[in-house]
């Protein structure tokens, strides 16, 4: 049942005068009389029982609810607007898949493959949004998610893609030929840098090898990404620890080089998934088939 949802006749001129904040504006755009955009803002906020906005002669201000329910409401009517763009143009244009990722293996693994994913389908339009934390797929608009995790999520079905894999101390050239590094160096005054998620890393590192973990150590910086870390280490700004699936295209490209032979054993995976209350499109399946099969060629 459906009865909840107001007509969206009067969520549009709602949503065009809380972005105009003009009522006259929102007519011009929705080619309405201002009394009829002003009639149904009237008529939705007694639907809600909420004053939406504070009228002020000719202009309107948002109330705290009506901030909070545009920014809703307008993205839905993006998504909408969207998804009904994309069946009319379905035939002309191709389809189109929504995935939700974490930044660090997009950027690092998955964007720089995906011209090879465009040549075998060109039809496919992936659009790719940022996500670092769980989230309901019935919520959030996105056809499938690329995460990082122990397993996949409840009600979702997909495969792992990738292993963490070893992570390994990185740091420039200059910045090892500055301080020496290698077996016997010292690592007393190097810079530590770590992931904000991952605060107890180098402790791991430090025991495995059975280093007494210094203050001086934990006194390093700390980024949200593992990006982040390894530009930093490019840049010289000190050691990173980082995972292999990650840092191998810079470690290739001699952005940066092993700091230390020891490395950590991973703990986490990169998984695929989509919603099981909905049967996946073709151009899901196709994608994942396809990251699937360069995940087996990468050796992950």
């Amino acid at each position: 049942m459906r009865n909840a949802i107001p007509n969206i006749g009067l969520l549009m001129a709602f949503e065009a005068s809380a972005r105009h904040g003009n009522f006259s504006r929102a007519a011009n755009e929705l080619a309405l009389t201002a009394s009829a955009v002003s009639r149904h803002v009237a008529a939705l906020e007694d639907r809600l029982g909420v004053p939406l906005f504070v009228r002020h002669k000719r202009r309107v201000m948002l109330t705290d609810a009506g901030k909070r329910y545009a920014q809703r409401v307008r993205l839905h009517l993006n998504g909408l607007e969207r998804d009904t763009q994309e069946i009319a143009n379905s035939r002309a244009q191709g389809y189109a898949i929504h995935l939700a990722v974490v930044s660090s293996f997009a950027t690092q693994w998955l964007v720089p493959r995906l011209p090879a994913f465009a040549k075998l389908h060109p039809d496919i339009h992936v659009h790719l949004s940022v996500r670092s934390e769980p989230f309901a797929f019935e919520e959030s608009g996105f056809d499938g998610a690329i995460y990082s995790g122990d397993g996949l999520w409840a009600q979702t079905q997909g495969q792992r893609i990738a292993q963490d894999g070893a992570c390994i101390p990185v740091c420039s050239p200059a910045y090892a030929e500055q301080y020496a590094l290698g077996a016997e160096a010292d690592w007393r005054h190097l810079v530590h840098i770590g992931l904000e998620s991952r605060p107890n890393a180098w402790r791991d590192w430090y025991a495995q090898l059975g280093w007494d973990y210094s203050v001086q150590a934990s006194r390093g910086p700390r980024y949200e990404l593992f990006s982040m870390v390894i530009m930093a280490a490019s840049a010289g700004l000190g050691v990173g620890l980082v995972p292999e699936v990650l840092v191998q295209p810079a470690l290739d490209a001699g952005q940066v080089v092993p700091a230390h032979s020891h490395t950590s054993p991973g703990t986490q995976s990169y998984w695929f998934s989509y919603p099981t209350y909905r049967e996946p499109s073709q151009a899901l399946q196709a994608f994942e088939s396809w990251v699937v099969a360069q995940s087996q060629q990468s050796g992950l």
